[in-house]
């Protein structure tokens, strides 16, 4: 996490816009989410600007201020005079009223510092020692230079900032003064870090203080007579435009050559080729349009058109309502040697840049597209972003691209159930083996391609889908020509305006299903036959049964009628009546 830029990860999206965009490629991509290096960063804020989730956000140091104000020191507000533009303000006195009512003892534009800054570009260009003379107000470029191009840091010219000039002369008379710049830059937080300045506010958060304090500005405006008079006129107001340096000379040092150049891309190719220059003073700026264009300032309605006119109409009034005297002595030292600076990566081998290229399928210098998609300007150098560290090798988008489609094919035609694409007119599209095995169909999948479906069996099934846009499902489909059965279930792909069918062969669950219902309708008739059978049997029993059963009950009948009749010739004892008689 950097500690002048934060993120919001949840709103990170795998879009890779901030690394296109960042100049110097000082975003690790990692886990999918991006991260600033920070001992890499420039600190431009772009990627504040181009990200489409809102995702990165400037560090904000209200709460110092707060702080500062509430503590009861001495405060000095030094305000960037790009507040012309974003604040839509032609009177600084506005401003000055409403830092008063927040607190601030001091309120001044930094132009003064960067009169001072002026002076000593003067000074040095009229001594004409540097071969080129590189100026800027901004941060950025400066860091640029110092880490990026270290040919070009010899043209830099040693000195101070307008912020940090402006901070000195703030200071000569009270060192224990606290100072805060406000301003649209978000690399004047660091370069603040770096010089003592006690804190930084972009024009917003500014805004925000005066709303809590209920501070209205337009309601000054109103109350306020536009100043007239003063010490002299300071060309400098110019600074945050386009040529503002170099408008900013009463008269322009000869033995040099004047332009300016803004946006990072043709910084970049200036500094490439600064030594092949000679006697060039170049004034440069990151955000193209100069800081009215900085990663913090208000847009308003017009754009840079009408903020670079408003800040021309300023110092043309500046011009028109003061004396023309020589600028003030700034009293203090401006002197600063730009120090070296290095990014945070080590030497890659050429080894180690062709086994990261080996691994994303680039093999020679065809494969190697360059598009950029993945931030980078080429292959070769993500590839050694991979190698430091700063980015994941499957962020190349050709690469993965590729990877996706190739398995997907692989798949498609690897697998054992039937895949089949067709077009709205019933067309196929493309098949696979397992389809044109199922379907009866010769040759290769591409040698059906664009035949219609309906030579291979009834459409209905795509037709549905396709006119009621819904998946269909036929859970048993006989192919004619194969004799195979198949469940198709056909889905419409919307984005394509295709369909999607996939077949699965179920003929041996089809066959099986058949065997076993003839199975099921020979046991059903050998167990009529059987009960029949059994029934005849169980007939035939039960008539004998009932002769033997007639008969035996006759005579059982007939044995109890003859008992019944011989009743009385038998006693007790069981001998017949004769025989006793007889014996008596």
């Amino acid at each position: 996490m950097s500690e002048y830029l934060e993120f919001r990860t949840v709103q990170c999206r795998d879009c890779y816009r901030c690394l296109r965009e960042c100049p110097v490629k000082s975003i690790h991509i990692n886990d999918h989410h991006a991260q600033i290096i920070e001992d890499n960063c420039i600190l431009c804020g772009h990627c504040t600007q181009v990200c489409p989730q809102g995702a990165k956000i400037e560090h904000s140091e209200l709460p110092v201020v707060r702080e500062l104000l509430k503590s009861g020191a001495r405060i000095a507000a030094s305000v960037a005079p790009s507040f012309i533009s974003s604040l839509g303000l032609n009177d600084f006195s506005i401003l000055r009223i409403a830092l008063a009512k927040l607190g601030f003892s001091i309120a001044e534009e930094t132009a003064v510092g960067a009169q001072a800054v002026v002076e000593e570009y003067k000074r040095l260009l009229t001594k004409g020692e540097m071969q080129n003379f590189i100026t800027s107000a901004c941060p950025a470029a400066c860091r640029l230079i110092q880490m990026y191009y270290p040919k070009a840091l010899q043209y830099l010219a040693p000195v101070d900032s307008p912020m940090v000039a402006h901070a000195k002369m703030l200071r000569k008379n009270d060192p224990s003064l606290k100072v805060v710049f406000i301003g649209p830059c978000i690399a004047k937080k660091r370069e603040a870090d770096e010089h003592g300045i006690d804190a930084v506010l972009t024009f917003s958060e500014m805004l925000s203080l005066f709303e809590e304090r209920g501070i209205n500005l337009q309601t000054i405006n109103r109350l306020v007579v536009t100043e007239r008079g003063g010490d002299g006129v300071n060309r400098a107001k110019a600074f945050p435009a386009t040529q503002g340096i170099i408008r900013s000379f009463d008269v322009l040092p000869e033995g040099y050559r004047y332009m300016s150049v803004d946006g990072a891309d043709r910084l970049a190719a200036v500094l490439d080729n600064i030594e092949s220059l000679d006697h060039v003073f170049i004034e440069m700026n990151v955000c193209p349009g100069g800081c009215i264009n900085g990663p913090c300032a208000i847009l308003r309605e017009g754009g840079m058109i009408k903020a670079e006119a408003d800040i021309d109409a300023y110092v043309e009034r500046e011009m028109a309502s003061h004396k023309l005297t020589p600028a003030p002595d700034a009293g203090v030292n401006l002197d600063y040697a730009h120090p070296r600076l290095r990014a945070r990566c080590h030497p890659v081998s050429e080894k180690e840049i062709e086994e990261v290229l080996h691994r994303t399928g680039k093999f020679t210098k065809e494969d190697e597209l360059n598009c950029g998609a993945c931030g980078y300007p080429s292959c070769r150098e993500k590839a050694c972003a991979v190698v430091n560290g700063y980015a994941d090798i499957d962020i190349c988008l050709p690469y993965m691209r590729k990877r996706a489609e190739s398995l997907a094919v692989d798949i498609v035609h690897n697998s054992p159930e039937g895949v089949i694409l067709v077009d709205h007119e019933m067309n196929i599209i493309d098949t696979n083996a397992s389809a044109m095995n199922m379907l009866g169909l010769e040759g290769t999948p591409e040698s059906v391609q664009g035949r219609p479906v309906a030579e291979s069996f009834p459409p209905i099934d795509f037709y549905n889908a396709y006119t009621k846009r819904c998946r269909t499902e036929n859970p048993c489909l006989r192919i004619a020509a194969t004799g195979r059965y198949v469940s198709l279930t056909v889905s419409l792909l919307s984005e394509q305006n295709m369909l999607f069918g996939l077949m699965k062969d179920i003929s041996d669950q089809v066959n099986y299903d058949k065997k076993l219902d003839r199975m099921k309708e020979d046991t059903i008739a050998t167990t009529d036959e059987l009960i029949m059978k059994q029934m005849r049997v169980a007939q035939e029993i039960a008539s004998l049964l009932g002769e033997t059963t007639a008969e035996t009950k006759v005579a059982l009948l007939n044995l109890k009628r003859m008992l019944a009749d011989g009743k009385s010739d038998v006693h007790t004892d069981g001998r017949p009546s004769e025989w006793r008689t007889a014996k008596v």
